[in-house]
C-alpha cells in the first residue's frame, strides 16, 4: 500500500512541477510594462505598474502551493518506510567463537613444500 501511495504522490508532485513551470512561462512579465511607464504607450494593466492578481496568477500561487505539499507528503512517505541497518554487525548472525582446540597452532607442512628449507 505504501509504494502505491508514494508513486500516485509523486506523479502529482511531477505533473503539478510541469504546470507551475509552464503557467511561469505563459505569465506576462513585470518587466514588459517598462516602456509604459516613460511615455512610450499605454500600459496593459488596470491597476498600475504592479497590476492585479488574474486567473494565470491565482492558477500559479495555487499549485505552488500543491507542490508545497506534496513535497512535505513525499519527505515523509520516504522516511516512514524500513530504516535500513546501522552497522553490518545489527544483521550479523551470531556464531560463537570457535574453541582453542580446533584451531591449529601451525599449518601443517606439506611433503614437497620448501617451507622445511628455511633454517630457523
Amino acid at each position: 500500500m505504501g509504494s502505491y501511495l508514494f508513486s500516485i504522490v509523486l506523479t502529482a508532485h511531477v505533473l503539478v512541477g510541469l504546470g507551475v513551470i509552464a503557467l511561469v512561462l505563459l505569465q506576462h512579465g513585470k518587466g514588459a510594462d517598462m516602456g509604459a511607464a516613460f511615455g512610450s504607450g499605454a500600459s496593459g494593466s488596470l491597476f498600475g505598474a504592479s497590476g492585479s492578481a488574474n486567473f494565470l496568477s491565482r492558477t500559479t500561487a495555487a499549485l505552488a502551493t500543491v507542490f508545497f505539499l506534496t513535497s512535505l507528503g513525499l519527505s515523509y512517505l520516504a522516511t516512514d518506510r524500513q530504516k535500513a541497518p546501522e552497522s553490518v554487525m545489527d544483521v550479523a548472525p551470531d556464531v560463537p567463537p570457535a574453541a582453542v582446540d580446533e584451531v591449529p597452532a601451525v599449518a601443517p607442512e606439506a611433503a614437497d613444500s620448501k617451507a622445511q628449507s628455511i633454517p630457523k
